[in-house]
């Protein structure tokens, strides 16, 4: 029986089409979400990080939210703004505000590595602090790799090219990711899901953008030369249009820990491309941060897929 279920499945697979809209959806979620890192460090060089910010997400949002609306769907009722408003602020305000602010003092490179260890951090949330999960054994060395890669890059960032500030920065905000993802799952959201994307993004764009305003970045008002808003319209575009798109069209189609695997790629496409396209130096700290880190996460979400398919 098992040979003859193992035949169907070979069949199944070798009959079914090659679906180019997959590798399409992957190469932006793989390729385009790890090339943001440096339009971010573009876009914060000559533009306020929270003006940069707030305007990515407000913009993108409000496309999303009135192309969503355009088609027909429903508008969120007042119970699930609330819970927008929340996740707002936990996934976009708390999160790109540090990272922003960050790169202007961190490569694109080493930010991308940071970030590397939100589902390190998630899980820690959802097993350790929250207690919605239970602690498997067998990720207790990944997690203890992870952290000591995580020292590790904190080491670099305390070199005399980097800032120590920055890099813990971008972990809080990491972290708030993290908590906003795990909190997610028991809010009151529309159904759609880009419907929910495109409503939290605008009120994250939208707070950032008062943020910006209360801290005195538009006075006088930012000046955007054509590089910087080149790097902002791509991020708006190919980083929250066109890669979160793909990302929750992967996500109806096949297991969320394949999905995430592009959280060991993008740290590897940032990385190169900081080199090649910015002359980002690399370190000896980045690097072996880098190894401990992405083995630590593709051990994380090996351990998740093979508990999801028990």
């Amino acid at each position: 029986m098992e040979l003859l279920a193992v035949t169907r499945s070979r069949t199944d697979a070798a009959a079914r089409p090659f679906d180019i809209r997959l590798v399409a959806a992957f190469f932006a979620i793989y390729v385009l979400w790890g090339t943001t890192f440096l339009a971010i460090r573009i876009a914060v060089l000559e533009v306020p990080p929270l003006f940069a910010a707030g305007l990515r997400f407000f913009i993108a949002g409000a496309l999303l939210y009135g192309f969503m609306r355009m088609k027909g769907t429903a508008r969120p009722r007042a119970a699930e703004w609330r819970s927008l408003a929340a996740m707002a602020l936990l996934m976009f305000v708390a999160v790109y505000a540090p990272l922003f602010w960050a790169e202007k003092y961190v490569s694109s490179g080493l930010a991308s590595l940071l970030e590397a260890t939100l589902p390190l951090i998630t899980m820690v949330i959802e097993t350790l602090v929250l207690r919605r999960e239970r602690f498997r054994r067998r990720v207790l060395w990944p997690v203890l790799i992870g952290f000591a890669g995580v020292a590790v890059l904190l080491l670099a960032g305390g070199s005399e090219r980097f800032q120590t500030i920055p890099c813990l920065a971008i972990l809080a905000g990491g972290t708030s990711w993290a908590l906003g993802s795990v909190l997610t799952r028991s809010m009151v959201l529309p159904r759609s899901k880009p419907l929910t994307a495109g409503a939290a993004m605008m009120l994250g764009g939208g707070t950032l953008l008062a943020l910006s305003a209360l801290c005195g970045e538009m006075h006088p008002f930012p000046h955007v030369s054509l590089k910087a808003g080149l790097a902002i319209l791509y991020l708006i575009v190919f980083g929250s249009l066109v890669a979160f798109t793909a990302f929750v069209w992967l996500l109806s189609r096949m297991p969320a820990t394949r999905v995430a695997s592009h959280a060991y790629v993008n740290p590897i496409v940032a990385v190169a491309l900081g080199c090649l396209a910015a002359g980002e130096v690399v370190t000896t700290h980045m690097l072996i941060g880098a190894v401990l880190v992405l083995t630590s996460v593709f051990a994380i979400l090996r351990a998740g897929s093979r508990t999801s398919s028990a």
